[in-house]
């Protein structure tokens, strides 16, 4: 991968110049809405709905919301990662053509994930002709280990801690018979400007889709490891578009929210949330971005529970797959009173709120789908 100390530096410009590079090696993804899913976004919760939250005996919020859904689940292998590995490998190999300092010895690109961005990386790699070594926990989605040796990778397994996959890929650095790059899952400048790509997607769709004289304020992503929050948040510089994240808050998942409050980085997660995609904690370069209220204007949490229900809402009523940490930014929409009341106070009720939420992958096992939307 590109040296850190050579990457441009965390811009909107950058991210542009992602876009440019990546071309032509993932989608445009489409945007979708609901009618019926914005009126429900737009409903106040019953009191009753709030018992036992910390918003019991309050009076439920009443935005009045459009939602755009960035559907990153019809990208490449079902999930956002192929833009972050298309732009960082890309940039591995301008910087070694610029350089002229190609290796005589064989290179292998490395890197670790539990699915998605194990097959975004297996996918570029074979794509650009380079062997691809993938670290993948034993307790992996057996599709998702299928899928990534499909694209031509060899997977090793190991346990099912960030410090378990960690020892495999050293060792696997460790080999002086190759020239091995590792390409971090999220965070690495080039991962995320390559993530970033898909705002400005966005931006340019909501100015498409909405109605003459309105403009799209604010997009909502997942945050797991941060590097499409953070992404977004560098496309969106300079727009007046609000970039916020959302976390599960199983478990103590939601890191980032608690982070953002304790004024620091907390660097492990422990979680068996559904959302499984946000079970890792923010690394430190999405984080000098994300804990940045310039760029990020606040980060909001959902149970599991409410995740299962906007994960249903979806299937039944949009019609398209989505796994469960896609559905986090709706839940918040539709279940965080902290966020609604928020969008009522500066939009006010009779004016509408132009919210895009990145669906971020539609990676999940069929045959879970009853247990995961059943409350």
């Amino acid at each position: 991968m590109a040296d850190i100390n050579t990457c441009p530096p965390l811009t909107r410009a950058s991210v542009q110049d992602a876009a440019h590079r990546i071309s032509g090696h993932v989608h445009r993804t489409p945007v979708l809405s609901s009618k019926y899913i914005d009126s429900v976004a737009s409903t106040p919760q019953s009191p009753e709905s709030l018992k036992g939250t910390e918003w019991e005996g309050q009076e439920p919020a009443k935005p009045r919301l459009c939602l755009l859904f960035k559907c990153e689940n019809f990208q490449r292998i079902g999930a956002f990662k192929p833009r972050g590995a298309f732009n960082a490998l890309l940039r591995f190999t301008e910087e070694q053509a610029r350089k002229n300092t190609a290796s005589e010895l064989p290179v292998r690109i490395i890197s670790h994930s539990s699915g998605n961005h194990a097959q975004a990386v297996a996918l570029a790699a074979g794509e650009l002709g380079l062997p691809a070594h993938i670290v993948m926990p034993s307790i992996s989605t057996p599709a998702k280990i299928a899928a990534t040796r499909s694209y031509g990778a060899e997977v090793h397994f190991s346990g099912p801690t960030p410090q378990e996959r960690l020892k495999v890929v050293d060792a696997l650095m460790s080999d002086t018979n190759f020239h091995n790059v590792f390409v971090p899952p999220y965070d690495h400048p080039d991962t995320i400007l390559g993530q970033g790509t898909l705002g400005l997607e966005l931006q340019n769709q909501a100015a498409e889709i909405l109605p003459e004289g309105e403009a799209l304020h604010a997009i909502m992503t997942p945050c797991g490891g941060g590097g499409m929050l953070s992404g977004v948040a560098l496309s969106c510089q300079g727009t007046g578009v609000k970039v916020f994240g959302s976390e599960p808050s199983q478990d103590g998942a939601d890191d980032c929210r608690r982070g953002l409050l304790e004024g620091k980085r907390i660097e492990k997660v422990s979680s068996l949330t559904i959302a499984d995609g946000l079970r890792t904690p923010v690394g430190a370069i999405p984080w000098s971005v994300i804990s940045d209220p310039k760029h990020v204007a606040g980060v909001f949490a959902v149970t599991d529970d409410q995740i299962r229900r906007a994960l249903g809402l979806v299937l039944q009523r949009m019609k398209i797959l989505i796994e469960p940490s896609s559905a986090v930014p709706l839940a918040v929409a539709l279940y965080n009173e902290d966020f609604r009341g928020m969008i009522e106070r500066e939009q006010g009720i009779d004016t509408t709120f132009n919210l895009g939420l990145v669906v971020s992958g539609g990676n999940i096992d069929l045959k879970r789908i009853p247990e995961l939307i059943e409350l």
